[in-house]
């Protein structure tokens, strides 16, 4: 199976909240994506709603059931009181744990999981009470897929900042086998795979071809800054390109 594209529309909402107007809309653009082909929307709820809001999520829910059967919506986060309503109100088919800070600008690490075990086994196992499937955010370190396995994930996703905005040959080959020793302790453990953060059409290829249990990236980012220049539907046709998924 190709690994498939989940379009983060975090920075569309973004933009759209710099104003009190509603465009650009996060329901539309979130729909030229499905369109074009993308397997889902990513979306990434904070506590100050700087980008997504909570209305949004209903509308981007309401809109994948009803118009785009088959398309998966992912919402990812901190794992708290309000975080866990949410998920449980929207009933995304995943979602995906996150160690962030309530201000944090964007996540830029994964999971302590040993310290993090009693929460992360709880939370999980909620989850897993409303028939959600849970991903968990891990950094490079092949020491994590079991231990994610261990407290109860359907899988976990690479964070792959080192290695997309690795600018340096050496550095980005260094993170890069990180990257690829991790995914393949993901498979080792019986966990499917994610990954996201930084990834571009430009160093997803190999990637792909390095981990074919790589089931879905989660992109927002690139793709926004993409669509800037070729339109958001031809983007996404590119980033399928990029990643095998034709």
């Amino acid at each position: 199976m190709a690994c498939t594209l989940s379009v983060n529309i975090n920075a569309v909402a973004y933009l759209r909240n710099r104003r009190e107007v509603p465009w650009p809309s996060v329901e539309g653009i979130g729909r030229i994506a499905l369109d074009a082909g993308a397997s889902g929307l990513t979306v990434h709820p904070r506590p100050d709603e700087r980008h997504i809001r909570r209305r949004d999520v209903t509308v981007l829910r309401q809109m994948l059931r009803a118009d785009y059967p088959g398309r998966e919506f992912n919402i990812e986060g901190y794992p708290d009181e309000r975080f866990l309503a949410l998920c449980e109100a929207e009933q995304p088919d995943q979602v995906t744990l996150v160690p962030d800070l309530p201000g944090q600008g964007t996540s830029d690490h994964g999971w302590n999981i040993a310290a993090s075990r009693a929460l992360l086994e709880d939370v999980i196992a909620r989850l897993h009470r409303g028939r959600m499937r849970v991903s968990v955010f891990i950094d490079p370190d092949d020491r994590a897929p079991a231990l994610a396995r261990a407290v109860g994930a359907d899988r976990v996703e690479i964070y792959t900042g080192p290695y997309g905005g690795a600018l340096e040959r050496t550095a980005m080959e260094r993170e890069f086998a990180k990257v690829v020793a991790a995914g393949q302790a993901a498979a080792a453990a019986g966990l499917d795979l994610n990954a996201g953060h930084d990834l571009t059409r430009e160093n997803l290829p190999r990637l792909v071809a390095a981990l074919p249990n790589l089931k879905e990236v989660s992109i927002g980012h690139a793709v926004v800054a993409d669509a800037l220049i070729l339109g958001m539907a031809e983007t996404v046709r590119r980033f399928r390109a990029a990643i095998g998924d034709v």
